[in-house]
């Protein structure tokens, strides 16, 4: 959203009564002082952040490396794939996918 389409929408929540002048002179300062508002390029996700850990693994710190890129406990990723090993082996064939093409820490 560019500089102008915001200060427009502050405008109309002004003439509509949502925004006090005072609030509207605040929040367009707080805009204008920010600048324009540069849209979101591809930068780096977490799977690109993607790391095996050194420090929490059995086998290859897959189960590891997920566990510090999210808010579950590397038993937790440890027992889903164990769960999923049990239908046809497809948490085995994920674990070793991502041991091969997840980089070491």
């Amino acid at each position: 959203m560019s500089l102008t389409d915001e200060l427009e929408r502050l405008a109309a929540l002004r003439d509509k009564g949502v925004l006090t002048d005072d609030e509207f002179a605040r929040l367009k300062l707080q805009l204008i002082d920010r600048g324009p508002v540069e849209p979101a390029g591809p930068g780096p996700t977490s799977v690109n952040r993607l790391r095996r850990s050194r420090t929490d693994r059995w086998l290859g710190g897959v189960c590891g490396g997920l566990a510090e890129q999210t808010s579950l406990e590397s038993w937790v990723w440890r027992l889903a794939f164990a769960a999923l090993f049990l239908f046809w082996g497809a948490g085995l064939l994920f674990y070793i996918l991502l041991w091969i093409f997840v980089p070491d820490e």
